[in-house]
Parts: C-alpha cells; sequence; structure tokens
C-alpha cells in the first residue's frame, strides 16, 4: 500500500477506510450491514496495509466507535484512528451543533473509552458550529493535544476563511469534506485554502455515497431504509441526469479493466498527492477492490472524458436536503 502525507507527522495509507455504514441497526442506513462481517472487513484491511480509518461519535450514534475499537483490539500500532464531534446529546438524541471546549473534551473521552485506545490520532470537529468562534473551538482542541489526548486537529465541511482563521490558532492536520468526480466544490477555494496552510484533504462519499461504483441504476435497487432515498441526486428527477456521469467513468474503468470504484478514486488520487480519499465500506469484497486504486494511472484523455462529462458545478439536484446544505461550509 502506497502512503501520504496529510500533514507533519501524519502519514497515512493512500486510501483510508470509512467505517460509518458498518454498523447494523445505525441512524445513517446504507445497504445492510452484519457487525461481524463489519470487524472481519477492518482486520482485513489492516492485513493489506490500509492504516487509515475513520468514524464519529455520530455513527450508530456512539456504536459505531465501538465496533471499530473492537476491530482494532490487539491491532493498534501503525494505525491512524480519526474521528469526531459535533452535536450536543441528550442521552442518543442529538439536540445541537456544540464547539464549545467542554463539548469538545467531552467527546473526546467518551471517544477514547468506546474505542479502547489512548490517543485519537485525528480529531475532527464534524461541523463547525456558527454559535462558536472557531478560534474557541480550536483553543479547546489545542488543549487536547497538549495533554495527549488527541494528536491532530481536524475540520470538516469548513469554509475557507474558517479554515485560515482556525490554522492561526493551532496547525490544523487534515480538513474533511465531500469530493468526488460528482462534487467539485472544495476545488475554487477550499482547496487553495487548504494547500495555503499546508492542511491535507480527506473526501468523504468519494464515490458519491455509492453512486459512482455504477451498481445503482434505480431507487429500487436500494432498501427501503436506505438513507439515499433523502439525498436529491438519488431522486428519481435527478438520477437520470446524473448516470451521465457514471457512463463515462464506466468508459474508462473498461478502457482499464478495472471496476467505476478504482477510477473515481484514482480521480481524487491525482488530483494531489495531499488527498486521502475514504471510501466507506462494509464487505471485505467492496475493501479489496478500493484499496487497488493507488496502482491505476490515469492518462490525460481519461482525465478529459471524465471532467468533461462532470464539469464542476454540473451535476443535478444539491448533495444534501436544505437542512444539510445549512451545516456546510460554514
Amino acid at each position: 500500500m502506497k502512503h501520504r502525507t496529510l500533514a507533519a507527522g501524519l502519514d497515512v495509507s493512500a486510501i483510508g477506510i470509512g467505517c460509518m455504514p458498518m454498523v447494523s441497526g445505525g441512524n445513517i442506513v446504507y445497504g445492510h450491514a452484519d457487525d461481524e462481517q463489519s470487524v472481519r472487513t477492518i482486520r482485513e484491511a489492516i492485513d493489506l496495509g490500509v492504516t487509515f480509518f475513520d468514524t464519529a461519535e455520530m455513527y450508530g450514534p456512539f456504536t459505531n466507535e465501538e465496533l471499530v475499537g473492537r476491530a482494532i483490539m490487539g491491532r493498534r500500532d501503525g494505525l491512524v484512528i480519526a474521528t469526531k464531534f459535533a452535536m450536543r446529546w441528550e442521552g442518543d438524541k442529538p439536540v445541537g451543533l456544540d464547539g464549545s471546549p467542554e463539548n469538545a473534551r467531552r467527546a473526546c473521552e467518551g471517544s477514547l473509552k468506546r474505542l479502547g485506545i489512548e490517543a485519537i490520532d485525528l480529531f475532527y470537529q464534524h461541523r463547525v458550529d456558527p454559535g462558536t468562534p472557531i478560534e474557541e473551538t480550536v483553543g479547546g482542541l489545542a488543549r487536547l493535544v497538549e495533554e495527549g489526548k488527541i494528536r491532530h486537529i481536524g475540520l470538516s465541511e469548513a469554509a475557507p476563511e474558517t479554515i485560515r482563521r482556525a490554522a492561526r490558532v493551532h496547525p490544523i492536520a487534515a480538513l474533511q469534506s465531500e469530493y468526488s468526480i460528482w462534487e467539485r466544490d472544495v476545488e475554487d477555494e477550499i482547496l487553495p485554502a487548504c494547500r495555503e496552510n499546508g492542511i491535507g484533504v480527506v473526501p468523504y462519499s468519494p464515490l458519491g455515497r455509492g453512486f459512482l461504483a455504477g451498481g445503482i441504476r434505480s431507487l429500487a435497487d436500494l432498501p427501503a431504509d436506505d438513507w439515499r432515498h433523502n439525498d436529491p441526486r438519488y431522486s428519481a428527477e435527478n438520477m437520470p441526469r446524473n448516470l451521465a456521469i457514471v457512463d463515462a467513468v464506466a468508459k474508462v474503468a473498461a478502457g482499464h479493466g478495472v471496476s467505476n470504484a478504482q477510477i473515481a478514486l484514482a480521480w481524487l488520487l491525482a488530483k494531489g498527492d495531499d488527498i486521502v480519499p475514504i471510501p466507506g465500506v462494509k464487505r471485505s469484497e467492496t475493501m479489496r477492490d478500493s484499496v487497488r486504486a493507488p496502482e491505476v494511472s490515469l492518462t490525460d484523455d481519461d482525465l478529459a472524458t471524465i471532467e468533461a462529462a462532470a464539469p464542476s458545478g454540473a451535476t443535478a439536484g444539491p448533495r444534501y436536503n436544505p437542512a444539510g446544505m445549512a451545516r456546510v461550509k460554514l
């Protein structure tokens, strides 16, 4: 497995694993998940050289971190474990964003316990809290770094000026935001702001929540409880238009004799050595396919074919409903 450097002192495998869909009965369902199968997938990924695993207290909630903790027990050395905080909770119900240092500390201590680790390698603010100055949030995270509870600070879905303000308080190691062939908004201002400050970029949903992999041609292909029924880009109106993007990816994939997923991930890897995608997986078969993406070298013609089909801003539909869109780029 090839490696990349997100920031000083943060070396990771070129492909990470998004663990969000792995837990059964979670609050965000992407098809059927089986906990034991997911644990085996994480352990096999470690055997194949993957070192970077991503979770969050929101996933489950809480149970996804417990699953990851179980999977990495006895395998911790050499791994980079990332998790995230954002919400204030009443039991297992989120009751609003809370970027206060006190909430960051509460979340950190809970995550450490659930993951069963001595320090969180990369601790993200999952969504920026507009009610708390980013300087205050990052200041609280910096104190957790000083105490050895976290090793690196990350942001997620932050706006360019927020990124710059945060970096003036403490080095920010990574920004996690949605980035893929069909979601390129970060390229205009966010990616440049990260590079100005030596911040690596971790694209989540690098396969368009599975759409770019090519196996979904209709909402009928999804279970009734699948979260993607709420995704505007999967709607009956937008899906037929977006299938043209999938077909362009499939054309390039056929030329290389690889999967759509490998092409979509290789496209991101070609965007810079500071980019490390984290495709979400549940099954070993999917994981094994995705981790081969760094072996794929795209030609200029490949890139031109893909980008002609998916120029920035051309995907049909927003990536979230209005409530979700209100929490990004803050």
